[in-house]
């Protein structure tokens, strides 16, 4: 039975390291960040870009699931 699931059990594990690396990003930056002692602007600039890169991520896993429930991918 797991033998069925395996591809379903690798696609859930590497979306799950996906989020927690783009974790561990956002604390590194945050650390820099607080010790660089960025303007609030560039501190805006710096976490929309973050932002966006996990929002076309996410986007990305929700296109992807989508295609293949209806059959296209």
């Amino acid at each position: 039975m797991l033998s069925q699931y395996m591809e379903q059990i690798e696609t859930l594990g590497l979306n799950l390291f996906f989020a927690a690396i783009f974790f561990f990003i956002g604390m590194a930056i945050h650390d820099v960040l607080k010790q660089g002692k960025v303007p609030k602007f560039g501190r805006y600039i710096v976490w929309l870009v973050l932002f966006l890169g996990c929002a076309g991520f996410v986007a990305k896993g929700i296109i992807q699931m989508s295609w293949e429930t209806s059959g296209i991918g």
